[in-house]
């Protein structure tokens, strides 16, 4: 069985949403805005259940059965019901709070005698639009009076069109033209129609052969790492192209500009295919292979300077297999229920935008999902792979986990390729401390891009990496510091901070195997940043290497924060003349306490000493208050009284020299 999971990199959701199937008295209809299935039963004289991924239980009313229905809706607040039963108008139902309904209905006719309405989409709360063969009408309802107001009329000869909803409004695509190729974009956002500039979708055909129509099922809209595309599926290939290609046009933010052609994915395949969108990735499934195939336009492709080709990621596979219970008549054997394998690649199978199959034969829904830990052995190049990884919005995981895999022995890659990754995963690191910083002047409102990034920080890689590296002992040790050195390089390139424990973590490692030289060499030529934190680390370590000790001095004096670290680091030593040296040269003679070092002076146990620092303080308060006492503040009454029981009350003040 472990086999067979490492075999798919696509699946369906574990629990898909039931209902009951379509017959000869049920109709479904399925929402895309909304995410909701409909499941009218005579016309809805005999009920009405709605479900969807978002509810947290089914919808059910009764609603009089006024013939066939042809589609129906909610807004997006859930309060109105639209229902189409005929070409020339639509239905509306108020719905209350607790889902009651009002018993009374309300319409709306479409403009013109001739004029049919081929579908309808709600743009926002309270507004809807009608699409006819004529073009689009725009109405604003007032669900209290059960009346629509019309907003807006775009005219135009309406072949098909396709929806794309969005939290403030949505886009619509009208197709029009001899070849249904002329496609206009309209953009809805709060009260307010935009028509988009009119743009052409090439049809290229076979030489002798005449160009066929674009179909609807062959046009459709995603939002692809927060931009939003126009997908088209051309079945003919161009003169010299093998197979059917997926067309993307990118729709500019400038609404002034019209949608262009970026990239074309190369499906080199026949037949009949499907289209979802998940995590970025375009996911094609072809029914007479059975498989689906992923690509990302992130990756590098082969690009003319306009348009980039893509090939997929990986090799087509299949769905992962799914497997469900469905009620059974075999009572004798005590079973209630049956394993039932569902049929993959259905012809049954409708597949919306963004990762939605719908097979209303069976009566399930489900959400396509991305499988990733497949992916890692299916991606041999690593850079690729983790370049791939770091798009998807749930990999950290799995990231980590191939950079730690990428040091183990036995599967250690070159040191090159590991500077590269660490460098593809500061870069998001860098951005997203950047934006933190943006984010603190700007409107949480107005930020861009709303998909998760995928951050890999220091904390991550300490913790899943570098303190698991540093416990194998198989790893050579040259390899670990040169993997921490090109990661300390990599942060300090982007000017992030390296974060203590990295440091402590290097150095560790190169006083374990000895490599003092090394490390000083590294302390000398500021491989590692000065930090107070580093300094006391540093001074631990004199001990075993001497000299770390003035390097750590060297340090903190660097800092020129640290003068309270130095003055405790040498007065613990019992370097009382340097700390009097080291006060006189910052400049802060006036401010330290003289109780400290009079204190330390008078545990050496040195006469001499102790009478040379009790002289340079007397000095101090004579030139700050005129007079040698100490304050009283100061609380030195005890070595005021250990001077005089060593040399007398009448030693008088003197100039003491400490330089």
């Amino acid at each position: 069985m472990a086999s067979d999971e490492g075999s798919h990199y696509i699946e369906l959701c574990n629990s898909p949403i039931k209902f009951e199937p379509i017959s000869k008295q049920n109709n479904v209809f399925y929402d895309d805005a909304n995410q909701q299935v409909f499941t009218v039963r005579s016309g809805g004289s005999m009920g009405v259940v709605v479900k969807g991924p978002n509810d947290r239980g089914s919808i059910t009313f009764r609603m009089e059965d006024r013939g066939n229905v042809n589609s129906m809706k909610f807004s997006p607040d859930r309060r109105i019901l639209a229902i189409q039963r005929s070409p020339k108008s639509v239905e509306f139902i108020n719905f209350h709070e607790d889902q009651t309904t009002d018993t009374s209905e309300y319409s709306q006719t479409c403009k013109g005698r001739s004029t049919e309405i081929k579908g309808f989409v709600w743009t926002n709360v309270n507004e809807i639009v009608f699409i006819t063969g004529n073009g689009a009408e725009f109405y604003q309802i007032n669900p209290d009076k059960r009346s629509l107001k019309n907003l807006k009329s775009l005219n135009l000869s309406v072949v098909w069109y396709v929806w794309m909803s969005r939290p403030d409004g949505g886009m619509l695509l009208l197709s029009s033209g001899q070849l249904a190729n002329a496609l206009q974009p309209v953009y809805f956002i709060q009260g307010s129609m935009l028509k988009l500039p009119k743009f052409e979708v090439d049809l290229p055909a076979l030489p002798k052969q005449p160009k066929q129509s674009l179909l609807e099922r062959d046009v459709t809209m995603a939002y692809i790492y927060g931009q939003l595309y126009i997908i088209v599926l051309r079945h003919q290939p161009r003169p010299g192209a093998v197979g059917a290609e997926v067309v993307l046009y990118m729709v500019p933010q400038q609404k002034e500009s019209p949608a262009k052609k970026t990239n074309v994915l190369k499906l080199e395949m026949s037949g009949r295919f499907a289209i979802n969108v998940v995590d970025s990735l375009v996911v094609v499934h072809h029914q007479a292979s059975k498989t689906s195939v992923i690509f990302d336009i992130q990756l590098d492709g082969d690009s003319d300077g306009f348009v980039t080709n893509h090939f997929p990621v990986v090799s087509p596979l299949p769905i992962k297999p799914f497997k469900m219970y469905l009620p059974t008549l075999n009572i004798q054997q005590g079973q209630d229920k049956m394993e039932y394998n569902c049929e993959l690649y259905s012809a049954n199978w409708i597949v919306f935008q963004p990762n939605i199959v719908i097979d209303a034969k069976l009566g399930c829904l489900w959400s396509v999902e991305l499988k990733l830990e497949p992916l890692v052995t299916m991606i041999p190049d690593k850079c690729r792979l983790v370049k791939f990884l770091l798009q998807r919005q749930k990999s950290k995981v799995v990231i980590l986990d191939v950079f730690r895999q990428m040091l183990m022995p036995g599967m250690q890659v070159g040191l090159p390729v590991i500077s590269r990754i660490l460098d593809m995963l500061n870069d998001g690191y860098m951005q997203y401390l950047d934006q933190e910083i943006q984010a603190l002047a700007i409107e949480p409102s107005s930020q861009q891009d709303p998909r998760d990034r995928v951050i890999i920080d220091q904390s991550d890689m300490y913790t899943n990496v570098f303190a698991v590296f540093e416990d194998n002992s198989k790893i050579p040790y040259k390899f670990k510091v040169a993997v921490l050195i090109e990661y300390i390089r990599s942060l300090s390139q982007r000017d992030i901070p390296v974060q203590h424990y990295v440091y402590e973590l290097l150095i560790n490692t190169l006083v374990h195997n000895n490599c003092f030289y090394q490390l000083h060499q590294f302390l000398q030529y500021h491989v590692l940043s000065d930090s107070k934190p580093l300094a006391c680390l540093m001074l631990s370590l004199e001990t075993e290497y001497p000299p770390a000790h003035q390097l750590a001095l060297d340090m903190l004096t660097r800092l020129a924060t640290a003068n309270e670290e130095i003055i405790e680091v040498l007065l613990s030593k019992n370097q009382l003349l340097p700390a009097v040296r080291f006060i006189r040269k910052a400049g802060i003679t006036d401010t330290v306490s003289s109780r400290k070092f009079l204190e330390a002076a008078m545990n050496t146990l040195d006469k001499q000493l102790f009478f040379t620092v009790f002289k340079f303080f007397q000095q101090r308060n004579i030139r700050l208050r005129g007079s040698p006492v100490f304050h009283p503040g100061e609380h030195c009454e005890i070595y005021v009284k250990h001077f005089e029981e060593l040399f007398g009350t009448d030693a008088i003040p003197q100039s003491v020299a400490v330089s």
